[in-house]
Parts: structure tokens; sequence; C-alpha cells
């Protein structure tokens, strides 16, 4: 599908003569609560920097069974995604770390605004989430470093309403199997949602019918749970916790030379603590909170006796002060990291330890019409690694934000951003002494942190149902740190790369009314296209970035039980290393569309109609023109794939 094609296609859906639009807005555009941006609640009218929202309603309504899943439909960016539990996102040029350490990403994934240990999207599940905010662009100044392309943060749902429960089972293709159990409610002070998910999956065939072996995954079980206790009016205690356990994925290698035993054994938890209050006058308010978790990855490969593990243990702490007389907002806060990376691959053995202090500010003017923000950061970074007799190594960071937004009209908004991002110097890059396959790494003391400065400029409307985004920005990115040889086999670190990133970011949607009945339809469409995106050490076009991606789909509703959901996904030409071969050479690879397809239909009990309990049928339809695809070159995708899923709801 080419370029021309795509945009008739998505114009044809917006402008379809036989609809009648809503007189009212999405309730999610205008007012809608996010937190990511300035880490308080704030309609997203106040907003001056580009932000996604992946509503409860999307994520119930697609296909995904995790969050990279629900992403690759997305398709902000480039998707690294392998056979079995392993996907990076990207963002602007930028992504994820789906290995270990999260600080090495460039995109930060977030639970409830705290990091999530991890980079890898597959271990996050969507059930029991509210909503899914994703900053395009740096949030450096209120999460620190690896927030340059943007920011991914799960809020979890909590628990409203009368206690109610639901126990789902799916079948599919491939010996697909998934049971998940929910529950949630509020039973005076006491509120609680939670949901906890068993699913195996065999071997996959690709689009021209080759068995991929080795690409299942046996007893992955995944949960998610949020408790909380209003002690008085304005002041809430509450426990999240997360979990993600698979005891065995298989790990293929090439479809061309397939390894039939080798796996991975993967495990990622966390708790977190926290307590928020506010005033009776809600003109001061807080928040504190501790969390601890693990991230732990462990390869086997029977045939060759091989093994290597990657552990990784996490702590951190929150705290922050609002306070919002009137027309402006102020919050200061204090961040806390420490994490212990234990890992026989390299071989390395660290800890380090992430202080941090942030201020950001917010006035409006004009009756709140004209927005101004700003905000700065302090880090100090403090590496300590065993390997290297106890060498330790420490580094500090400030960065900046500033932005404007002018609400033209009731439905018009016009905004503009500055702000810088960074990446910390990991542990090796820093201070290490490691011989690893006959190659030798030597840590450079003097690393400075990678920086970023980016510029946008943007518009939003949302008028009579038509939700509409427009962005353009652009991102010097300095400092990247690279590997150079110092002597035979012997590498050390330095500041020797640098890129220039920029591009236009679109999004819309419209709901419309059929006359004379219940039924709505809404068309959607999502759209990013790279101006330049140059590596200017060598003159080229980054490696795995596609110069533009493309999302677009239909979700049909009856108002009365049934919803149904069509999404198209385009990623675009790219240039990569093929590393099947083993030569590393760079090469271009196609780019390619992928379709799904969902429906269910709720059979309500009783008189409370579709909110109440009943029982729900569902299908989906994967990969719905059986294309063959691959994210990474090597490790083709499934063909058409068939799921069939029956809800409860008590």
């Amino acid at each position: 599908m080419n370029k021309r094609t795509l945009a008739t296609l998505m114009a044809a859906m917006l402008a379809s003569p036989t609809l009648h639009a809503e007189e009212t807005l999405l309730a999610y555009a205008g007012d809608e609560i996010v937190v990511t941006s300035s880490r308080v609640q704030q309609p997203k009218k106040e907003l001056t920097s580009n932000v996604t929202i992946i509503t409860k309603e999307e994520i119930r309504e697609s296909s995904a069974n995790d969050l990279s899943e629900l992403l690759a439909e997305k398709n902000l960016g480039h998707i690294q995604k392998y056979p079995g539990t392993s996907t990076s996102v990207g963002i602007r040029g930028f992504r994820t770390e789906s290995h270990g350490n999260d600080l090495m990403g460039k995109v930060l994934v977030l639970l409830d605004g705290r990091r999530a240990g991890t980079g890898n999207l597959a271990k996050i599940m969507t059930a029991n989430v509210e909503r899914i905010e994703i900053i395009r662009g740096p949030a450096a100044v209120q999460y620190g470093s690896a927030a340059i392309g943007g920011v991914i943060n799960v809020i979890t749902a909590k628990g409203s309403g009368a206690p109610s429960a639901s126990i789902e089972q799916k079948l599919g293709s491939n010996d697909f199997s998934k049971t998940e159990v929910a529950i949630q409610g509020k039973s005076g002070r006491f509120d609680y949602s939670g949901s906890i998910s068993k699913s195996d999956s065999g071997s996959y065939r690709t689009a021209k019918g080759d068995i991929y072996q080795n690409t299942g995954y046996q007893d992955q079980k995944m949960a998610s749970l949020n408790v909380g206790y209003e002690i008085a009016d304005g002041h809430r205690i509450g426990m999240i916790v997360h979990s993600f356990d698979v005891d065995k994925a298989g790990s293929p290698s090439y479809l061309s030379s397939p390894d039939l035993d080798a796996y991975t054994v993967q495990n990622n938890q966390s708790v977190d603590f926290r307590y928020d209050g506010a005033t009776s006058s809600r003109n001061i308010s807080w928040m504190a909170r501790y969390f601890t978790g693990e991230d732990k990855y462990r390869y086997v490969d029977p045939s060759s006796a091989y093994e290597s593990t990657k552990n990784v243990d996490q702590q951190g702490a929150q705290a922050q002060v609002t306070w919002q007389p009137g027309a402006l907002r102020l919050t200061t806060g204090f961040d806390w990291l420490k994490y212990e990376v234990d890992s026989t691959l390299t071989p390395t053995w660290a800890t380090y330890e992430n202080p941090a202090g942030f201020l950001l500010g917010k006035y409006g003017l004009f009756d709140e019409r004209l927005i101004l923000t700003a905000g700065v950061r302090y880090d100090d970074y403090r590496v300590k690694m065993k390997a290297s007799e106890g060498t330790s190594r420490s580094k500090d960071n400030f960065a900046h934000q500033a932005g404007v937004a002018w609400q033209a009209s009731e439905a018009l908004k016009i905004r503009g951003s500055f702000a810088e991002g960074f990446r910390m110097p990991s542990e090796r890059e820093l201070a290490a002494n490691i011989t690893s396959w006959g190659t030798t790494y030597i840590g450079n003391p003097d690393l400075k942190p990678e920086s970023s400065d980016t510029w946008e400029v943007g518009m939003d409307l949302a008028w009579k149902g038509f939700n509409a985004s427009l962005t353009w920005f652009s991102t010097d990115y300095t400092d990247m740190i690279q590997t150079e040889a110092i002597a035979a086999s012997t590498y050390t670190y330095l500041n020797i790369g640098s890129a220039t990133v920029s591009g236009i970011e679109a999004e819309l949607s419209k709901v419309f009314k059929l006359d004379g009945s219940s039924w709505t339809l809404e068309p959607y469409a999502g759209y990013t296209h790279l101006l330049k995106y140059r590596d200017n050490k060598s003159g080229d076009d980054l490696l795995f970035t596609p110069q533009w991606n493309a999302s677009t789909g239909l979700k049909v509703r009856d108002g009365r039980g049934f919803n149904g959901a069509f999404n198209l996904a385009y990623s675009g030409k790219t240039f990569i290393q093929n590393y099947e071969t083993g030569s590393g050479e760079v090469v271009p690879k196609g780019g390619f569309a992928v379709a799904n397809l969902s429906a269910s239909r709720k059979f309500p009990f009783g008189d409370k109609g579709i909110a109440g309990p009943g029982i729900t049928l569902k299908a989906e339809i994967n990969n719905l023109f059986d294309r063959g695809y691959q994210y990474v070159t090597g490790y083709p995708m499934p063909g058409r794939t068939f799921v069939l899923g029956l809800k409860a709801d008590i």
C-alpha cells in the first residue's frame, strides 16, 4: 500500500457523506485529566506539548494482549518485535531499551508516573488499565534520564461503584489459550481493582505457511492490583502491584537457521506504596511514594550448555508538593532511584543512585486562555562497579523546559514548547573494565550525558465530535556515546556522535451517529512523517528509523452491547543492519501493512443493561489479510490468526 492509497482511505473515512456528526465533544478531548506532562492532574487543554491518550474503551476494543501489541497497532514509530516476549517501541526516532536497565533507553516507560524498571513493553499488561498517556518528545524535567523521544505512562485503574467481577477465556490459532480474572469496586472508603491472567501459545505458522519452530511460550502469568483506602477526605493511601512471569519462552533465532531448544525465562515484579493528600481548599496538595521491584532475564541454550543471566533490582522514592492559589501553580519535589545490576553476559555487577530535584510552574492569563509553563531539574548520578575493584564515578545534569498554549477559541488550541532531554552514561560506559567474547571494553570517566534540544509547534482541535492535532518538531541530539577502538580488540566510549531529527505528527478522529438509531461510527487516523533523520557524523539516514508510519481504522458501536474495531497499521521503509547473514551490512527493509479486526457482543442479565452482569462473546482476526511481514529481518511474524473469547461479568 503506497502513501496515496493510504491517504485516500483516510480521507474517505473522514468525509463519509451518509452520516451526521455528534454535537458533543469526545469525552477524552478538551478537559481530559492527564498526569504525565506535569506530574499533577490538569485538563488536556492546558498542555503545551503533544500528548496522545489511549482510553480504556480503546484498550478494551483492541485485540492486543499486552502493551507491545497495543502500541504496534498505534504505530507511533519503529517497532522492534521478536518472537516470544521482547518488544521495544520508538517515538521520534528514539526507542525504549528492551533488555535490563531502562536508563539505557531513549523512550521511558512508566507505571503510574514512576519508572517501570523495564523497556520491554511485552512485560506490561493492558488489563486493569484506566488509560495510557504518551508524551511525544522530551520529558526529562519531569522524569529524568532516558525521556528523550517520549514517555509512555500506563495508568492503573482504581475501583469504583458496586463490587463486580469477571472471568474470561480465549482460545485461538497456534494453540493459544488465555484465562483472565478481574475484580473491581469500592466499599465505603476502600477501593480495589485487579486482574490476573495465564496464557500459553505454541509455535506459529507464518503467512508463507512455514511453521516457525520454538516461537511459543509456556505458563505466562501477568497480574495488576490497585488497592487504596481514603483515610480522610482528600487523603488516600494505596498500594499498586504489577507482575510478569513466563516460565519458558522460545528463543528461535532466525527462521533460516532456527534454534529448536533455546529459551528464555523472564520476570518483572514491582510494588508501589503511595500517599496522596490535600488541604480542604485543595490549594495545596502533595504526594509521597516508595516503590521496589526486580527485572530478571535468563537465556538457556541446552544444545551448547550455555546460560546467561541479567538481573536488575530497583527501588525508588518520590515526594512532591503542589501549591495553586489561583492562576499560578508551582510543583516542586524530589526523586530518588537506586538500581543494582548483576549480569553474567558482560560480566557486570554495579550499583547506581540517582537523586534529583525539580520545579515545575504554570501560570494562566486572560481567564486561563493563555498558559505559560516552565520547569527545571537537577540530577546527580553515582555509579559503583565491583568488577573494576570498586570503581566509583559521578555525573550530574541540569535540564530545562518552557512552553506556551493559547486557547484561540473554545475548539482550537495553539501550542509551542522547548524541552531538553538527556541520557546518563551507563555503569559500563563510565567505569567498565570488562572482557567479553575476546573483546575488552574500558570505561571513560570523562563522559558527558547524551543530550537533546527539542522545539515543537502544534495545534489541537476539538469541535462537534471532530478531534485533530498537528505538530511539527525538531530535535538536535548531541554527545551521543559511541565505542572507539584504542587497541586491538580493545574499545572505549566517547561522546562523538550527534543526530538531527525533525518531523510532523498528525492525529484525527470523528464520531458519527447514524440517523434514527443508536449506532455510532468513529473513523480515526494517525500519521508520523520524519522530514530529517540524519546521523551527523556519517551524513547518512539513521538506521532502524522509518521515514513514515501510519495507522487508521474504524470503531463501530450500537449502544446496546456490540463493539467492533478495524485497525490498519503501516510501517514505512527503513535501512537496517542485516545480522541474519552475520555481516551486519546496511540494507533497505521494505514497508508493510498489518490489519486487525475484532468484534464483541454483550448479552446482559437483568435490568441494568450493558453496564451490569452478562455474557460477552468476542472474536478477533489478527493479520487479517495474511500478509508476510517482519519487524526484525529474519524473524517473520505470524500469518492470519483467529481468537474466540467468552467473558462472564458478575
